[in-house]
C-alpha cells in the first residue's frame, strides 16, 4: 500500500492544473492520498470536486464562521478502491470519523463496536467547547484500515507575536496527543500524515537559529518520538537520519525554491507493532517490518530545472503548483480484511452529491415532457399547418409595409408614403423591392409567429436593454463624432446600421406613441425620424490616422511614466540592481506602508547569487482604507 500526503493549498487550482480530479489522483499512483488545506466550505462541494472513479473520498471542512477562516483549511482522504461495496481492501477504510474529538459524528465506529459516545475515549476531562473548537477549523479526517488508524492532520499555524493562535495550537496537539495515547492504550496502530506546520530539529529548516530548538512546539514533536522516550516514529528520518536539504515547504513570495532555502513541515509518523506473530521480539517494530520506503516527491515541486531567474523576468512568471510537495510512505505485507462496505462519511451520501445524482434522471423526463407539451400547444394552435394574417396565408406572398410590424414604432424608419417590400411569409425572404430597397433593415417574419403588440414590444426592450450594456466599440466612437460634427442629429445612434436603430429605438427620449397617434403623424414629423442619406461617409483612412496618433502619444506618455517609476527605485547593495518594492500587510503601525528589497530569490547567506538582503522603506505612505 502507498500512502500520500500533500499539502495542496487550494484543492481547485490543483484539480485545474491537472485537468481534472481523477488525473491529479492518478499522477501519484497511491492507494490512499491525503490531502490537506483543500479551502473548501461543505456547502462547495461538488461532484467534480470529490468523487472521482475507482476512489473513495472523506471531507472535513472549516465550520468556524470567525472572520479570517472562513474557507480556510480542510482536509481530504481518497482511497484507490476497485469496489465500494463488499471490499476485502485494506485501503477502503472500515470506519471514518471527521475530526477527532467525536463530537461532529454520532458515532465513528473507531471504537469497535464500543457504546455511542458524544466524546471521544479519553477527552473526557476537556470541555465540550474546547473540543468543537479544536475541531471547528476542518483539520482532520480519521480513517480505520483494520490493520491501523490513519490521521490526515493540517496542524495549526502560529506566529511568535500571536498569542491567540499559540494557545489554539498548543491546545490543538495537546487534545489529539490524548486521542493517541487511548487508542494505543486500545492496542491500535496509527499512522499520522500531513502538515503538522512544525520543523522538528536544525536538519529540517534552512539556517536554523542557535534558539530554534528550543521552541516549545519542537520540543513537544521531539517528546513524541521514539528516541526521546515517545511512542511514534519519524518515518522520514528513519529512512534517511542524515540527509540534508530534505525540504517540502517553501515560502510563496520569495522565491525560496530556486535555492531550495525551505523547511520540513510535512510528516508521516506511525506508532505500534507489527503485524508478525513475533512482535514482541527485539527489533521487530511497524517500522521496521512494514514500511519499505518514504520519500519526498520534488517533481512536483513548483520550480523547475531550465525556469527564468526572478531577477532575469522570472519573477513576472506564474509557477503552477503547491508551496508544498508531496511525501509517500509504502507498506507492506499488508493481509486482506473482511468484507466491508464503504463508511458513511464518504463524499458519496453527501447531499450535495447524493441529491444531484438521484434528479438526473428526472431532469430529463422534465424536459422532455415539457417539449410534448409544447408541440402539442403547436399543433393545437395551428391546425392548418399555418397561421393567417388577415385574409392571407402563410403560404401566400402579399405587399409587406415596415410601418405596420409589431414592435417598431411608426414613423421611426419610413414616412407615410411608406416604402413596400413584398416578402414571403413563410421564408421571410424578400421577393420585389422598389423604393424599399432604400431601407437598410429588412423585417422576416416565420410561420407560427405570434404577432401580438406586446410580445414585439418586450423583447424589442431586452435588445434595447443589451445595447445599454454593451460596450462602444472604437470604430463607433469616431463614427459618432464624424456625424455630429457634420450637423446630422437625428435623435438616434449616429451607426448607419439601421438593424441597430431598430433595436435600440426605445432608448430614445421621445414618448412612446400608441397606434392611433402615430397614424395621424404629419409627413414633416415622421421626416424628423429619417437618417439624413446625405451625411457625408467617414473616411477610414481618416480613422486609422487618428487611432495611431492616439496610440502613439498613451506610448510616449506611458514610457515617460515607467522612466519616472525606474528613476525613483533603489538598487541593491549586493548586486546592484534594482529592486522590488512590496507593501506591508500585517496589521500594525507600518499597515499599508512600501518598502523596497532585493529582487532576488531568497536562499543561504553563503549564496553570493541570492537575495542579499537589502531594506529600504519608501518615501511615501500608501494608507488602505
Amino acid at each position: 500500500m502507498k500512502i500520500v500526503t500533500y499539502n495542496v493549498n487550494g484543492l481547485r487550482p490543483r484539480i485545474s492544473q491537472y485537468g481534472s480530479l481523477l488525473k491529479l489522483l492518478d499522477s501519484f499512483d497511491a492507494d490512499v492520498i491525503c490531502f490537506q488545506e483543500t479551502k473548501l466550505r461543505r456547502q462547495e462541494l461538488t461532484s467534480d470536486l470529490v468523487m472521482a472513479d475507482g476512489y473513495e473520498s472523506f471531507f472535513s471542512c472549516t465550520r468556524t464562521s470567525q472572520r479570517g477562516r472562513t474557507g480556510y483549511s480542510g482536509v481530504a482522504t481518497f482511497c484507490r478502491v476497485k469496489s465500494a461495496f463488499s471490499s476485502t481492501e485494506a485501503a477502503l477504510p472500515v470506519a471514518a470519523e471527521e475530526g477527532f474529538t467525536g463530537l461532529l459524528v454520532e458515532n465513528s465506529g473507531l471504537g469497535r463496536g464500543e457504546t455511542p459516545v458524544v466524546v471521544a475515549p479519553g477527552l473526557e476531562e476537556f470541555e465540550k467547547d474546547e473540543l468543537l473548537k479544536v475541531d471547528g477549523e476542518g483539520r482532520c479526517v480519521m480513517t480505520d484500515h483494520s490493520h491501523f488508524v490513519l490521521f490526515n492532520l493540517y496542524g495549526p499555524r502560529a506566529v511568535c507575536d500571536d498569542s491567540e493562535r499559540i494557545e489554539f495550537k498548543l491546545k490543538f496537539f495537546n487534545i489529539l496527543q490524548k486521542r493517541w495515547e487511548s487508542l494505543l492504550h486500545q492496542g491500535r496502530r496509527i499512522i499520522i500524515v500531513g502538515d503538522l506546520n512544525i520543523a522538528p530539529t536544525s536538519l529540517d529548516l534552512c539556517e536554523a537559529g542557535p534558539d530554534f530548538e528550543n521552541n516549545e512546539f519542537r520540543r513537544w514533536f521531539r517528546s513524541m518520538l521514539v528516541g526521546n522516550g515517545g511512542t511514534f516514529c519519524d518515518v522520514f528520518r528513519e529512512k534517511h537520519p542524515e540527509r540534508r536539504e530534505a525540504y517540502t515547504c517553501w515560502p510563496q513570495n520569495t522565491g525560496a525554491e530556486e535555492f531550495n532555502y525551505g523547511t520540513r513541515i510535512d510528516h508521516i509518523l506511525c506508532a505500534g507493532s507489527c503485524l508478525h506473530q513475533e512482535q514482541g521480539e527485539q527489533g521487530h517494530s511497524f517500522v521496521t517490518c512494514h514500511i519499505e520506503e518514504c520519500d519526498i516527491l520534488t517533481q512536483y515541486k513548483r520550480w523547475k530545472p531550465g525556469n527564468t531567474l526572478r531577477w532575469k523576468g522570472g519573477q513576472r512568471l506564474k509557477l503552477e503548483g503547491s508551496d508544498h510537495a508531496p511525501v509517500y510512505t509504502s507498506l507492506l505485507q499488508l493481509p486482506s480484511i473482511p468484507k466491508h462496505n464503504t463508511p458513511s462519511l464518504s463524499a458519496r451520501y453527501m447531499p450535495m452529491v447524493y441529491g444531484i445524482q438521484q434528479t438526473l434522471v428526472s431532469a430529463f423526463m422534465r424536459r422532455q415532457v415539457a417539449n410534448e407539451i409544447k408541440s402539442d400547444e403547436v399543433s393545437n394552435q395551428f391546425p392548418d399547418g399555418g397561421t393567417t394574417i388577415g385574409s392571407c396565408t402563410d403560404r401566400e406572398k402579399r405587399p409587406f409595409n415596415l410601418c405596420d410590424v409589431p414592435g417598431v414604432p411608426h414613423g421611426s424608419l419610413c414616412s407615410s408614403s411608406s416604402q413596400e417590400i413584398e416578402v414571403n411569409i413563410s421564408t421571410g425572404d424578400k421577393i420585389r423591392g422598389g423604393p424599399g430597397d432604400k431601407v437598410s433593415c429588412i423585417t422576416s417574419i416565420t410561420s407560427g409567429s405570434n404577432y401580438s403588440r406586446t410580445t414585439s414590444n418586450s423583447e424589442t426592450k431586452k435588445k434595447a436593454k443589451k445595447n445599454q450594456r454593451s460596450q462602444l466599440t472604437i470604430m463607433s466612437f469616431f463614427q459618432k463624432s464624424s456625424i455630429l460634427s457634420n450637423g446630422v442629429d437625428n435623435g438616434t445612434d449616429s451607426s448607419t446600421n439601421q438593424e441597430d436603430i431598430i433595436e435600440t429605438t426605445d432608448q430614445s427620449n421621445e414618448p412612446r406613441m400608441g397606434d392611433n397617434q402615430s397614424q395621424n403623424l404629419s409627413q414633416g414629423d415622421s421626416q424628423r425620424y429619417e437618417l439624413n442619406s446625405s451625411a457625408p461617409a467617414w473616411n477610414q483612412d481618416e480613422v486609422n490616422t487618428c487611432s495611431s496618433e492616439k496610440n502613439t502619444v498613451a506610448l510616449v506618455e506611458w514610457q515617460r511614466i515607467q522612466q519616472m517609476m525606474q528613476n525613483s527605485i533603489p538598487l541593491c547593495k549586493g548586486h546592484k540592481e534594482p529592486c522590488v518594492a512590496r507593501v506591508v500587510k500585517k496589521q500594525g503601525p507600518n499597515f499599508g506602508r512600501r518598502f523596497f528589497v532585493c529582487a532576488r530569490a531568497e536562499g543561504p547567506a553563503s549564496n553570493a547569487e541570492a537575495n542579499c538582503g537589502y531594506f529600504k522603506w519608501a518615501a511615501s505612505k500608501s494608507r488602505g482604507k
